[in-house]
């Protein structure tokens, strides 16, 4: 059997790849009063006299709405609400294996932003985060900043914002191994798509200074007419030396060229124009914008895929749980920047001195205690800025989240 076969079978064996389970036993008549009818509305009076009190008495505070129109699903593009299915329920495992987090599919049949974002608002008595997922750019960063306006809860589309925080923490470490400063390399980014424009942003916060973008058109910057408004705004704030021309003007001389694009789109001979010792990190999935031998034969001294079959896998899973179970344990109001940058400093430090030595700038996806470090940071970040609204002794939550080990796998 091929491995879409076995991937079909996989799926088919159970219906789907999650359940619900409950958390009490039923017993007896008096289980039965105590969870349904009569005594259920005990907790619904607190709660209607204390909306707050929802995050106590249900499972609210610890539920996370993956989100999905289906219109910009990884590596097949705009399916569909119910072909999307599976990456949710994959995401909702990823949830609950990684950080002990229920999630639950949301797929969306319609792709008008409007109606999404207020499909989802009038969800938030059932969930305390949601994760918007594979929603198509430009109009996935309205529905998010339409969405965190509207809600008191955390609204993180994870295509932009797990992707760019994998990439800072790798840039940081990359920077680190080859004892360069962050702030003043050059780095190229092929697609600005919504990863590609969340990557330029968190590396702009960061203080990188010399960022030039590229889309299928060439260098995206202010001789370039008639862009879209999320491409003008980054026209605005990158490209400092007005590079003009394709991917090929752009990578010569720089330090980090950052792949959210296709296969095959870089060259090894593109990669010897850029800077001695440089940094490709190609995750174009499934096939990267240049194979890590050539990069290497090229002159790149580290290489960073989307590939679990090759070291330093760039994956959103290092980011996303931790996340969540971070903002969640002290319910707080959003996911800040700041939030953003603690779980990237959190995932850099899980790589010891000695893997930097060897070219290793991110752990691996099942690396143990990467979701608890990231949540610890988060949720110490979000205290600090005030965005929780239930802040937690750390040493206490630091106890709890040593629970968040590796999940059972062989890495």
């Amino acid at each position: 059997m091929s491995l879409e076969d076995d991937a079909l079978a996989y799926h088919s064996a159970r219906k789907g790849k999650i359940a619900i389970s409950p958390k009490v036993a039923l017993h007896d008549t008096r289980d039965l009063s105590l969870a349904y009818t009569p005594h259920v509305a005990a907790p619904c009076r607190a709660i209607a006299q204390d909306p707050s009190l929802v995050d106590v008495y249900t499972a609210r505070n610890n539920l996370v709405a993956v989100v999905s129109d289906g219109s910009a699903v990884l590596g097949l593009g705009n399916i569909g609400a119910r072909a999307a299915m599976p990456v949710m329920e994959g995401k909702a495992l990823l949830f609950k294996t990684f950080a002990g987090i229920d999630a639950f599919p949301i797929c969306i049949e319609t792709q008008d932003v409007d109606t999404i974002a207020t499909i989802v608002r009038n969800l938030e008595p059932t969930f305390g985060g949601v994760n918007l997922e594979d929603i198509a750019a430009p109009k996935c960063f309205k529905l998010e900043q339409t969405l965190q306006s509207w809600c008191d809860i955390p609204i993180f589309h994870d295509d932009q914002h797990g992707t760019a925080v994998v990439v800072l923490a790798a840039m940081e470490n990359a920077a680190r191994a080859l004892s360069r400063d962050i702030v003043g390399m050059r780095v190229v980014i092929n697609g600005a798509g919504a990863a590609g424009i969340a990557c330029a942003r968190i590396l702009l916060d960061r203080g990188v200074e010399d960022i030039v973008l590229v889309d299928s058109r060439g260098c995206i910057g202010l001789s370039r007419p008639d862009l879209p408004v999320h491409k003008q705004e980054m026209a605005e704030r990158t490209n400092p030396r007005d590079i003009a021309g394709g991917l090929d003007d752009a990578i010569y001389d720089a330090d980090v060229f950052i792949g959210l694009s296709g296969a095959g789109l870089v060259t090894q001979s593109m990669v010897s124009t850029m800077h001695e010792d440089c940094v490709v990190f190609a995750m174009a999935n499934p096939n990267p914008e240049i194979l890590p031998e050539d990069a290497r034969a090229g002159g790149a001294a580290i290489v960073a895929t989307g590939r679990s079959d090759y070291p330093n896998q760039i994956n959103n899973v290092l980011a996303f749980p931790g996340i969540f179970r971070g903002a969640l344990d002290v319910r707080a109001r959003c996911i800040s920047e700041g939030m953003k940058r603690a779980a990237a400093r959190a995932i850099a430090e899980r790589v010891d001195v000695a893997e930097l030595g060897a070219g290793i700038v991110v752990p691996s996806p099942l690396a143990a205690g990467v979701a608890g470090a990231v949540a610890l940071a988060v949720a110490d970040t979000a205290m600090r800025e005030g965005l929780a609204r239930d802040p937690r002794d750390l040493g206490e939550l630091r106890t709890e989240l040593q629970r968040l080990s590796a999940p059972p796998l062989v890495a």
